[in-house]
Order: C-alpha cells, then sequence, then structure tokens
C-alpha cells in the first residue's frame, strides 16, 4: 500500500467527500487509487485456478459496482476504505466458486503461504471456501481476530494500519494476528 503522507490525506478527503455525496470525489478516488485496487486484485486473483474466467480488472469494476451502493458507510481513511476493498473482492471470488460448483475434490495442488507457518493447501478454490469456512468460525467468537486476517493476509495491509481502521495498537494486532494465525492453522489442519 501506498505510504506517502500527502497521498493518504488526499484519499481520506475524497472519501469523505465522497461519503457526503460529492460524486466528482468518486471519479477522482478512482484515478488515486486504481493501481493499488488492481494490485489487490491481482493478489487476490493469484489464489484463483489458472484459466479462471474472472480477471483482476473485472474484479476490480465488480468492487466499483458495490462500492457505488455503499451510501451509509463513514470512511474512515484509505486503510479503512482498502480494507473494505480486499473483503468485498474476497467476497465476490468466494461468491464466484461457490456459483461455480466449486466444492468439487480434485485438481492440482499448490501451496498458499499465510506467513510464517499457516499454509492452505491450495485445491483452489475449495480450500479458499475451506478457509472462509474457517474465517467465520473465528470471527463468531473472535471478529476483531478475524478482521485482522482478512486486513494483513487478503488485503495486504500492515499492522499500523490495520490498528487505525480497528483503532486499536500496533501491539494489539500482532497478538491477534499470532493468535488467529495459531488457531487457523489448528483449524485447517483438522480438515
Amino acid at each position: 500500500m501506498n505510504s506517502n503522507p500527502t497521498l493518504q490525506r488526499g484519499v481520506t478527503q475524497l472519501l469523505r467527500a465522497w461519503a457526503d455525496g460529492d460524486q466528482c470525489a468518486l471519479e477522482h478516488l478512482t484515478t488515486l487509487v486504481y493501481e493499488e485496487l488492481h494490485s489487490l486484485a491481482r493478489r487476490h486473483m493469484s489464489w484463483e485456478n489458472e484459466g479462471h474466467t474472472l480477471q483482476a480488472t473485472a474484479l476490480i469494476h465488480e468492487v466499483y459496482l458495490r462500492l457505488v451502493d455503499f451510501e451509509s458507510v463513514r470512511w474512515q481513511d484509505r486503510a479503512h476504505f482498502f480494507a473494505v476493498c480486499s473483503r468485498l473482492m474476497r467476497r465476490i471470488l468466494i461468491d464466484f466458486a461457490r456459483s461455480r460448483g466449486s466444492l468439487k475434490r480434485g485438481g492440482k495442488e499448490r501451496k498458499l503461504a499465510l506467513e510464517e507457518g499457516l499454509v492452505v493447501p491450495a485445491d483452489i478454490p475449495t480450500q479458499l471456501l475451506a478457509l472462509e469456512e474457517a474465517l467465520t468460525k473465528l470471527a463468531q467468537d473472535r471478529p476483531r481476530m478475524s478482521k485482522v486476517v482478512e486486513m494483513r493476509f487478503f488485503g495486504g495491509l500492515k499492522n499500523k494500519e490495520i490498528a487505525e481502521v480497528l483503532k486499536v495498537s500496533p501491539d494489539t494486532v500482532m497478538r491477534d494476528w499470532n493468535l488467529a494465525r495459531a488457531w487457523l492453522l489448528r483449524e485447517m489442519d483438522t480438515r
């Protein structure tokens, strides 16, 4: 994610103007964040099988269509925006996988590493769905931990950015990450 403070402030100001109903702000925002959204979409798409019919650009457009309906969201800052976009991308891909009947087993496997120990065997998208189920279970008991995983693993946000979105300290984010990673590792090993 871009760490330029001037750009970050500009994105935050545009988000707030958009939330206040300024449609021109949305156009300017789209121009400013497109490359980062494209990188985020490529990251999400890298977990999908080769030949997936949905491409990164189409994923961004689907997110955009869903964002336009987010009229009631009070955007905190750019980190919050990218966390929401990442979550939407994940949701779109999971919905797409479910609609394509992706619960079948088989296919080539590759490893999907969730940093430092958690490896999801990737019968993608089946294992992505399994990870989604594990995250859903985690969210029931520990919603903040689930959000930390979403933002860090799927969204590529740094601990400081996650801390800003969740309004906690970076140390709390790190503790949540470590506990969630261990919990997910155990949960995924039982499948």
